[in-house]
């Protein structure tokens, strides 16, 4: 009797994530964001893919990161070994001086921001004192990784929660030490507002925050397609999860309708919340993205919450942090980088750069594009525009890597 129960919660799980990703697309709305205070964070693998987009996007993200579980810029060095080895912390450690040049390099390379965006963010790093999956001394890597281009006062660390690999809540998920499910674990401490706080709030206080909803959220919860940024084969799946407090949801000057009815005032905040591994829609629903308590703080802070996705033909769901979507996975110019730099422009409104609408054979002609088994695809993202006498709009986030825009 006990097995069937849970063979029959699993079905229902399993059901309700195959729901939640397929549902109908939405279209990306245009709304009025505040593009100097865009933010993210992740956990784990999405951990180390917001340090990967704030360094390599650094004008973009400069307010700050927030990481849970992760370690060093590029500490893969596109090596799985050493992302299933060191960077998880066997023992050796991650070489941080050299990931520091790394960093440098590519900087003077021009395949990342310059590290001088750096030292106006803010970055919090947390690894529970039990995490037996991301274990601390990578967190204490992070934080030295940062010291080189972020001011002291700047970073806030925090390793004494006794928790295990996940994201912590203050009151849903396993218990605190317990590991597995959709690795959210209840605390007592609610992560999500402490990472919002000191990323946005004066002083990093969470008490500047305007005090999180309780109850029903009256914004609204949308459904955009990524394959606008990125095309098969490259680790994400067909949709985000987007959430738009009612306050927020007011169409940005010139743009479409928002939808709802919100009101005046000041323009809204972008954070992006990069999941873990085995969290995506297609593993767990959107039990992520509606139980890490950072909905019932956008609800009262004017702050709209973007959720990319990896998709099924990602490793475990995992973002790529160490090269399966090739050897720039960490730069600008990296698939899923390029992917959720786009998307997060979209939100924000940022003016399009090197729009052009045209036949996709001129597409192809001017390198925006390539044929592909007769069909036609953007250069970079690998987005499928369709045959070479159809019309396309191209627009490009950054050098070479080519989506769909709206020009």
């Amino acid at each position: 009797m006990k097995a069937s129960a849970t063979a029959r919660r699993l079905a229902a799980a399993l059901g309700m994530a195959a729901a939640a990703a397929t549902r109908a697309a939405d279209p990306w709305p245009a709304l009025r964001i505040d593009a100097a205070q865009t933010t993210l964070s992740g956990l784990s693998s999405g951990g180390y893919m917001a340090v990967q987009l704030h360094v390599a996007y650094s004008g973009t993200f400069a307010r700050g990161v927030g990481v849970v579980a992760g370690g060093p810029f590029h500490c893969a060095e596109g090596q799985l070994r050493h992302a299933t080895g060191r960077c998880l912390d066997d023992g050796i450690g991650a070489p941080v001086e050299t990931l520091q040049a790394t960093a440098r390099r590519y900087e003077q390379q021009g395949t990342i921001d310059p590290l001088g965006h750096l030292a106006r963010s803010r970055v919090y790093v947390f690894t529970g004192a039990n995490d037996l999956v991301v274990r601390q001394p990578l967190g204490r890597d992070l934080a030295r990784w940062y010291a080189a281009f972020v001011p002291a006062a700047q970073i806030r660390t925090r390793f004494d929660v006794p928790a295990e690999h996940g994201m912590v809540t203050d009151d849903h998920g396993n218990a605190c030490a317990v590991r597995g499910g959709a690795f959210i674990q209840n605390c007592g401490v609610d992560l999500a507002g402490e990472m919002l706080a000191w990323l946005l709030a004066p002083g990093g206080a969470v008490a500047a925050l305007s005090p999180r909803a309780e109850g029903a959220l009256q914004g609204r919860w949308l459904a955009p397609d990524q394959r606008e940024f990125i095309g098969a084969g490259r680790g994400m799946g067909p949709q985000a999860r987007l959430y738009v407090p009612r306050a927020c949801d007011v169409p940005a000057a010139g743009g479409g309708a928002g939808g709802g009815a919100g009101g005046a005032g000041p323009p809204c905040r972008l954070h992006v919340v990069l999941h873990g591994c085995g969290q995506s829609l297609d593993d767990i629903g959107e039990t992520y993205v509606r139980h890490t308590g950072y909905p019932r703080w956008a609800e009262t802070n004017r702050i709209v919450l973007l959720f990319p996705q990896t998709g099924r033909e990602a490793l475990n769901s995992c973002w790529d942090w160490w090269g399966y979507t090739g050897p720039d996975y960490a730069q600008r110019s990296g698939a899923q980088m390029a992917a959720i730099k786009g998307m997060a422009d979209r939100l924000a409104g940022a003016a399009v750069q090197g729009c052009v609408r045209a036949l996709n054979a001129t597409h192809v002609l001017a390198g925006r594009a390539a044929g592909w088994l007769g069909r036609v695809v953007a250069r970079g993202s690998g987005v499928d525009l369709g045959w070479p006498w159809q019309r396309s709009a191209l627009a490009a986030p950054t050098a070479g890597h080519f989506v769909r825009g709206a020009c």
